[in-house]
Parts: C-alpha cells; sequence; structure tokens
C-alpha cells in the first residue's frame, strides 16, 4: 500500500491552536504527517525562547490523541536556498505533498517538484507565536492560544520567566 505522507514546517515558538488546527486538517488528507521545526538551532532569544526539544514536546504532547501516524523533526538552517529542500529531504521521511502558505517554502519546494497545498489559516491575528510571546511578557492571557498540553510544557520549563528574563537588558533605563 502506497501510504500518503505530508511535510509541514513551521518554527513553533511556541506551537498554537491555529498550528494544531492546520495539522488536524492536514490528518484528515493524508496517511502520515512529517513535522518539521524550522530554526532547531535557535533558542533562548526573544524571537525563538524554546528550545528544538522542548518544542518536540509541545508538538507531540499534543497531537497524543491525534489518529494519524506523525513524525516531528528538528530542522537546522542551512542559510543556502538552493539546497534547503534537499537538506528537508535528507532528515525526514519521503513525502509527497507540503502544506504550507509561506511564499519562499511554496518556490523551493514547487521548483524540487514537489506537490503543494495552502494550509488553511486559524484566526491568525490570535494564533501567532508572535502575539503569545507578547501576551506572556506582558503578564495577560495567552493559555486560550495553545492546546493545554503546551501550556504544562511551558510551565514545566518555566518558559514564561525565561521570555521575562530575554526581555531585559543590561543598559540603563
Amino acid at each position: 500500500m502506497n501510504r500518503h505522507r505530508a511535510f509541514y514546517i513551521g518554527r513553533f515558538q511556541p506551537y498554537h491552536l491555529g498550528h494544531h488546527s492546520v495539522i488536524q486538517k492536514i490528518a484528515k488528507e493524508v496517511d502520515e504527517i512529517v513535522i518539521g521545526i524550522g530554526s532547531a538551532q535557535k533558542s533562548h532569544t526573544l524571537e525563538d525562547p524554546f528550545t528544538a526539544g522542548e518544542r518536540v514536546m509541545m508538538i507531540s504532547r499534543s497531537l497524543e490523541e491525534l489518529d494519524t501516524t506523525y513524525y516531528v523533526i528538528p530542522i537546522m538552517d542551512v542559510d543556502r536556498h538552493a539546497i534547503w529542500v534537499s537538506h528537508i529531504r535528507s532528515l525526514t521521511p519521503p513525502f509527497d505533498v507540503v502544506y504550507s502558505n509561506n511564499p519562499l517554502v511554496i518556490d523551493l519546494f514547487s521548483e524540487a517538484g514537489v506537490k503543494i497545498k495552502k494550509s488553511p489559516l486559524f484566526q491568525r491575528g490570535a494564533y501567532s507565536g508572535t502575539e503569545i510571546r507578547r501576551r506572556m511578557l506582558n503578564d495577560e492571557k495567552w493559555e486560550d492560544l495553545v492546546p493545554k498540553a503546551v501550556v504544562k510544557v511551558i510551565e514545566e520549563i518555566d518558559g514564561v520567566q525565561r521570555l521575562k528574563k530575554l526581555s531585559k537588558t543590561d543598559s540603563p533605563g
């Protein structure tokens, strides 16, 4: 039997309900999903506060009830668009379709002859890592924008405190 396997990539800083909704939709269309954690080498910055391992935990725990096989693969940046698709293919199980709305991702995989499907966007204004991190920094409610499993991971690693420490500078106010 030939299995249909999709690829979906994001930074997942953090994994949120928008990502979760997309993956649930993809799961209805394919047999397996390869989830690429982009910029896996980045962590401990305001834009990328969580490590690849922490993001693997967020995604894996959130998808435990998903009735589809999935693989969560950290992917480090190569900073060369010409080899990016082959870099991803070297790290992941084979896939026959890529779900994305990112124009560069679409162009690079299209040039490589991979079928592209647009991902649905779910309340993009609220469901964005930037907005969630902003809320964390400002002691605003963010927990309703991520799966419960992600809340637990962020609490376990003291992620909000990490983000607040990262936001402080050494320069006098």
